[in-house]
């Protein structure tokens, strides 16, 4: 008897940390809005103790929802590398890259300060798939080599910041932007 009972609470905890990431996840997407463990709570219609205690504490909460954000535009950046090589990947990542900063960009507000070692994993990979893109184009004289791949890598990230926390964008900025960017890369 004490095996099933065992196992509902477990299924009820798998539910109820399902529950509270997606709350989570959902205020991150909502500008202006704190995810709090209260607000994700009440969102996800659960007690603030067991959303605490299905992550073992709001950093690892926060830690995973913004991994759940951030690791597809990763996953995405490795697979154009793959199937398009460097040159013909780097720009279209980066649209994608823009895009996901324009809806997210708020979300560093409410990280200061916050435990986050599988974000930090993951923008260490993002990191390292833009400089593999870079020095790949680099290698294959499809852009300049006497800029330093680093230096590149965050023109490009504080960049593509600065085009995402553009309030009421204007139609085809973004366009724009990766134009002039990628034709300043070219080799002269």
């Amino acid at each position: 008897m004490s095996t099933p009972e065992g196992g509902a609470r477990r299924a009820d905890a798998v539910r109820n940390r399902q529950l509270a990431l997606e709350a989570a996840t959902g205020l991150l997407a909502e500008p202006g809005t704190a995810p709090t463990v209260e607000a994700i709570a009440k969102r996800a219609g659960l007690g603030a103790g067991t959303v605490v205690r299905a992550f073992g504490g709001k950093d690892a909460l926060l830690d995973a929802a913004v991994s759940g954000l951030l690791e597809p535009v990763v996953r995405c950046g490795t697979e154009l590398l793959a199937q398009l090589g460097p040159v013909r990947a780097l720009r279209p990542f980066l649209e994608e890259l823009i895009a996901f900063q324009s809806a997210h960009h708020g979300v560093n507000a409410y990280l200061e300060g916050v435990d986050l070692p599988a974000v930090t994993a993951l923008r260490t990979e993002l990191v390292a798939v833009v400089h593999e893109m870079i020095t790949g184009a680099q290698a294959e004289g499809a852009i300049r080599t006497d800029l330093d791949p680093a230096v590149v890598t965050t023109l490009i990230g504080r960049t593509a910041y600065a085009i995402a926390r553009t309030p009421a964008p204007a139609e085809g900025l973004t366009d724009a932007y990766l134009t002039v960017l990628t034709d300043g890369l070219r080799r002269p």
